[in-house]
């Protein structure tokens, strides 16, 4: 199993904290030795499992779309996306728990038009505001097709995502897209004349596998 880079300090941090902080305490307390050696093992295990990257490879057609992220899908929405998109859209929310897979990755094959990241609030992720006011990324990329805009959405505690191309670059589908270091929310957005989606709330996804979008059949 591939480990995340981006966790490589955590999973070596953690435990050195727990050797360090455990001897220091064994001058007063075992238990309390003992204790901070636990916490420091369970807690690089848990880095393990959390930073995962396993392999994944799609198996749809060229006119199917994949989630970007693993996790439940909490809604499924027709809205305007004035900014990126700038029409009416068809916009799939995921919400991650703490023991999905926190890699994210690219819906479609295509090249990558804008990518940024945006500061702003840290509302619960539940909260519908929360796609557009808290902080986040977001990554638009254009196809041969249609286009998508896919956002990661940092939550009220951890506030770490991060994505891993630049403008310019061209990605397949669900090739990797970045992760989210505890975030919890990915929004997919896709113009909604061009779309439609395949889930429906209470689906559970994984990235890179599950068809969650097809392009709508043309009229000859």
């Amino acid at each position: 199993m591939k480990i995340v880079k981006d966790g490589y300090s955590l999973i070596i941090g953690l435990p050195v904290a727990g050797v360090v902080l455990g001897a220091v305490a064994q001058r007063w307390s075992s238990p309390l030795a003992i204790a901070f050696y636990a916490l420091g093992l369970v807690g690089c295990l848990f880095m393990l499992y959390f930073f995962r990257d396993p392999q994944r490879v799609p198996d749809c057609g060229d006119d199917e779309f994949v989630s970007a992220a693993d996790g439940v899908v909490r809604s499924v929405e027709l809205m305007d996306e004035p900014r990126f998109l700038k029409c009416p859209a068809v916009r799939i929310s995921v919400f991650l728990n703490p023991f999905n897979v926190h890699v994210n990755r690219h819906v479609m094959g295509g090249v990558i038009r804008e990518a940024g990241y945006t500061p702003g609030r840290h509302l619960f992720t539940i909260d519908p505001r929360s796609s557009e006011v808290n902080e986040h990324s977001s990554i638009l990329l254009e196809g041969e097709h249609t286009r998508c805009l896919q956002r990661q959405i940092v939550g009220p505690i951890v506030r770490r995502v991060v994505y891993w191309q630049e403008p310019g670059q061209r990605v397949e589908k669900g090739s990797r897209l970045g992760m989210m270091k505890f975030g919890s929310r990915m929004d997919v957005y896709f113009p909604a004349a061009d779309v439609e989606a395949t889930v429906a709330r209470g689906d559970k996804v994984a990235a890179g596998l599950t068809v969650i979008a097809r392009l709508k059949k043309r009229e000859a």
